[in-house]
């Protein structure tokens, strides 16, 4: 199926048991929208549907089924935990709005105890795998992962969810949620999924929202390190961001500073005020739904009118449930 192409779609959604993390009924839906994004629980889901009976908490799936032609796709959109349900009522006929989380809202309901640490030494993923029992979801890893190179304390009121952010980022991985609620840890992108262009991939509407952030573009950094501090800086007469041209220091600072192999800190400080100080540019579109496009990946952009050339990472998605699933989406310019 040529998901570029138009597609007929409805959708359905299916109780799942936690245990087995099968489809044990369907509901109908009516409408609603799938928010994916790169932080916290990752995704969320808004549905409306008739007669759901919210006396207490349900697994549920969101199912796609797409026909083009002869073609015909069955996709798992979401995978999560409802919320009580709004509801309106007419007769016997009872309307809901029901708010979805994702799979992991088990773990940012679990504080972990005081004192509770990361060790170092440990590869991540096996310290990510312990805050993950908490939800019922299936986990999987794309590799063992690079060791832990610090403790990582517990601070008060931390829960799972929260340290499962502290990990991965003193990994440099990701997490991302599969349509059928699959938990994926693993690098970060570095190549795009996909290329999108208006000759041969075009399913991106012509409507493009551009903006470019260079306000908050530093021109002094800090890396600090222990006990050990860096600054670079940008006082240079042609450079637009500088100290000089701008009248004015805009600093930014880092304490958790990875280094590449044989760089100093003070590298390290000039390698990150060059990166900083690419100028943000920020695109907002609709288009066709595609699979196997998720928040946190990169994808290629080649539309030349619409200024707007490179590979851009992708910081959310709206998955609008009604006519063709069309996906609104945020992006930002990576390279």
């Amino acid at each position: 199926m040529n998901w570029n192409k138009g597609f007929s779609a409805s959708y359905y959604i299916a109780i799942v048991d936690p245990i087995t993390w099968e489809d044990i009924d369907k509901i109908n839906l009516t409408g609603g929208s799938i928010n994916r994004f790169c932080t916290e629980l990752r995704n969320s889901a808004s549905i409306d549907c008739i007669n759901f009976d919210g006396s207490r908490e349900k697994w549920i799936r969101i199912y796609l089924d797409a026909q083009q032609g002869h073609s015909a796709e069955h996709v798992a959109l979401f995978t999560g935990l409802t919320a009580s349900p709004n509801k309106s009522i007419n007769g016997e006929l009872i309307s809901n709005q029901v708010d979805c989380y994702s799979v992991l809202k088990p773990c940012q309901d679990v504080l972990l105890p005081r004192g509770w640490y990361a060790p170092a030494g440990v590869p991540g993923t096996t310290v990510l795998n312990e805050l993950l029992e908490a939800t019922p979801a299936p986990v999987v890893a794309s590799e063992e992962g690079p060791k832990l190179k610090e403790y990582i304390v517990a601070e008060s009121g931390e829960n799972n969810l929260s340290m499962i952010d502290k990990v991965l980022m003193a990994m440099d991985w990701r997490l991302t949620i599969a349509g059928d609620g699959t938990i994926i840890i693993g690098p970060k992108a570095t190549e795009p999924v996909y290329y999108y262009d208006p000759l041969e991939n075009d399913a991106v509407e012509p409507e493009i929202d551009i903006t470019f952030d260079w306000y908050s573009c530093p021109n002094v950094f800090r890396a600090t390190s222990g006990d050990e501090s860096e600054e670079a800086r940008d006082d240079s007469n042609e450079s637009g961001l500088s100290t000089v041209q701008r009248g004015r220091e805009v600093w930014r600072e880092e304490t958790s500073c990875k280094l590449n192999a044989g760089e100093t800190l003070l590298d390290y400080a000039k390698r990150r005020l060059k990166e900083l100080q690419r100028v943000q540019l920020t695109a907002k579109y609709q288009r066709r739904y595609h699979p196997d496009i998720n928040a946190s990946d990169l994808i290629r952009l080649h539309y030349p009118k619409q200024d707007l050339e490179g590979v851009f990472f992708i910081d959310s998605q709206t998955i609008n449930l009604g006519y063709g699933a069309q996906t609104s989406e945020e992006v930002v310019l990576y390279e």
